[in-house]
């Protein structure tokens, strides 16, 4: 077997192996998935010489640890953390060179939920419909990773970046979420969108990959019944029968029957990633549909 390979030693809470998603599928049912946050993942990923579809990790809230079995450079970034390497402490934000056989440990977020670990050329498990992504809501690409899994590496194609650090934006203490209202804002009343775009809700614990769940007042409905099922999208703001909107992120489903008010700038989504339970979620709408 190959000694370009990583085995876990400690899987978190929740790790899978994520890159840029497989667009383009949704008539097929097929969600994008993807890095949550995408440009941490693509900052990780040159600070090792990756290039930026390369598949890295993707951990939740308490990291995770993995031994290389030879040596490797790795960067870490995304949710502010402690890295150790055989329990000494490393750069967060910057290239590091990890022995064959060392441990490398990504500790809890200091502040966000997710932190990206990317290691020269990539991991290489094997491609589903282009990517190599895991998809928690089709199943798709390989399961969440478990103590004792191998991932094989690619060979490195390019020198890592010769920095000190990288610039990381530091997660959010409120979420602003850029919205453009519709295509079923009609289905709610004035008040409804009054509120939705004036008064603060809040990141709920029920959030994860699927969409970022909020807390706080209901929206009204101005029509009762629901709607035949229609393709969702990246972003779209759903309200379920509680009323409290829901941001659909990158394993939605691709299509839905509860109605959807808003729909997210793509450039707010990847604070939503980082986005910890409790924070305060603020929908600012940019622009109404025509």
């Amino acid at each position: 077997m190959t000694d370009r390979a990583l085995v876990v030693v400690r899987a978190g809470a929740l790790t899978t192996v994520q890159d840029r998603g497989r667009p383009g599928h949704a008539h097929l049912g097929v969600p994008r998935a993807g890095a949550l946050d995408a440009p941490a993942a693509a900052l990780v990923n040159r600070l090792v010489g990756n290039p930026p579809d390369a598949a890295v990790l993707e951990t939740t809230l308490n990291g995770c640890s993995v031994r290389p079995r030879s040596t490797v450079v790795v960067a870490v970034g995304g949710a502010p953390c402690a890295v150790t390497v055989d329990g000494r402490p490393v750069a967060w934000g910057a290239p590091v060179r990890v022995p064959g056989g060392a441990v490398l440990d990504i500790g809890p977020a200091r502040s966000g939920v997710r932190g990206y670990l990317a290691v020269c050329g990539g991991v290489t498990v094997e491609p589903v419909l282009g990517s190599r992504s895991t998809d928690l809501l089709s199943g798709l690409g390989p399961p969440p990773l478990t103590d004792g899994t191998v991932l094989p590496l690619g060979r490195p194609s390019h020198l890592h970046a010769r920095v000190d650090v990288g610039p990381h934006p530091a997660p959010p203490s409120e979420l602003v979420l850029r919205v453009t209202l519709g295509p079923r804002d009609d289905w709610f009343t004035d008040a409804a969108l009054h509120t939705l775009t004036r008064h603060p809700y809040a990141v709920s614990s029920a959030s994860n990959r699927i969409g970022l769940r909020t807390e706080g007042p209901a929206l009204e409905r101005s029509r009762a019944g629901e709607l035949p099922s229609e393709g969702m999208v990246l972003g779209a703001v759903q309200v379920p029968p509680d009323g409290r909107p829901v941001v659909f992120l990158a394993d939605h489903p691709t299509t839905g029957g509860y109605p959807v008010i808003a729909v997210v700038h793509s450039a707010d989504l990847p604070g939503a990633a980082q986005a910890t339970p409790g924070t305060p979620v603020r929908f600012v709408a940019v622009r109404h549909r025509r």
